[in-house]
């Protein structure tokens, strides 16, 4: 498909005018509306609400553009238009592995929360290769799907099983688990960000392999690529990604699997365009959906997960009955 140039560039402003939007409205929009001005006094109460929403202001872009991304690498990766890191059980798995580390293990840090949500992001994806490859075929789109729907299901109810025998852990994490960039303080953007780094460039640095994987393995292989090992960095870049912003943010659902869809539909199925414009739509995404969750309900907020569901859930029908989605 030859993009337009016009299209590149209208997707491009209307990211700019997104950002421009989300990121003002999440410092100063909330339970309770601060002036712009009060960022010039140092002594009043507004500017120390605008400082303590800064960070969660910059964890809502990590998170929303981490999740965008993961999706992008993983429909790629798959040739699935609905492989998505919350559908194949990436998602789950870091959730449980939290949820155990913290009720067995008695884990208390952010940085070891990060470690066994990597540990259980990567153990799912194995988990989910595995069983999809049984059977003729191999791991099959379709199958990867059933498979990390069946994966994700079992692992949730396992998730909800310890939460439920288990009151103090439970009293932990039931913020965490409806997906919350809320009460962050720096040090949790500053302990996740190289790790997201990490991920975002080597995702980023696989857009043109993506490109390549679409054609075929064999084809790939005449190119010369090695598709094995091209599917295990990309892979990588996904549990980094989609384990760290769970381990931050919690489960966030919808982000990775409606984003790539509406990138794809603005600019064309080319990775290289695909994977950096998602980032900043699932980044923007994230943040205004954070500041509907704050007014929508005051004085109480909605989290940012519940939300994200919200507006998914239409999206993905509508992306559905337009039949934009190719394979469905």
């Amino acid at each position: 498909m030859t993009l337009a140039p016009g299209r590149g560039r209208a997707a491009y402003v209307v990211l700019g005018v997104l950002l421009v939007v989300a990121l003002p409205a999440s410092m100063f929009l909330g339970a309770r509306w601060v002036p712009p001005s009060d960022l010039l006094d140092a002594g009043s109460g507004g500017r120390a609400i605008i400082e303590a929403r800064l960070p969660r202001t910059a964890l809502g872009l990590l998170v929303g553009a981490a999740l965008a991304l993961a999706g992008g690498c993983l429909q790629g990766l798959t040739r699935n238009p609905l492989a998505d890191s919350g559908l194949l059980g990436v998602n789950a798995g870091a959730s449980f592995a939290m949820v155990v580390s913290v009720s067995v293990l008695g884990v208390s840090s952010l940085q070891a929360y990060l470690w066994f949500a990597l540990l259980g992001a990567a153990s799912a994806a194995v988990a989910v290769h595995a069983v999809a490859s049984f059977g003729r075929d191999g791991a099959t789109p379709a199958k990867l799907v059933l498979a990390g729907a069946a994966l994700s299901a079992g692992v949730a109810s396992w998730t909800s099983a310890v939460l439920l025998t288990d009151r103090q852990t439970f009293d932990v994490m039931r913020r965490w688990q409806v997906g919350t960039i809320g009460g962050r303080d720096w040090d949790v953007v500053v302990t996740g960000l190289p790790f997201l780094a990490a991920g975002a460039l080597l995702a980023l640095a696989g857009a043109r392999t993506l490109d390549t994987i679409a054609l075929g393995d064999d084809l790939a292989r005449g190119l010369g690529r090695h598709p094995a090992r091209d599917r295990m960095a990309i892979g990588l870049a996904v549990v980094l990604l989609a384990g760290s912003a769970t381990a931050l943010a919690g489960p966030i659902a919808f982000v990775g699997l409606v984003v790539p869809h509406a990138v794809r539909a603005l600019v064309g199925g080319a990775y290289v365009r695909v994977l950096p414009l998602s980032m900043g739509y699932g980044a923007a995404l994230v943040l205004l959906a954070d500041v509907v969750g704050r007014i929508v309900l005051p004085p109480t907020e909605v989290q940012v997960g519940i939300m994200t569901a919200v507006v998914g859930v239409p999206v993905f029908c509508w992306f559905l009955r337009r039949g934009r989605m190719a394979g469905l």
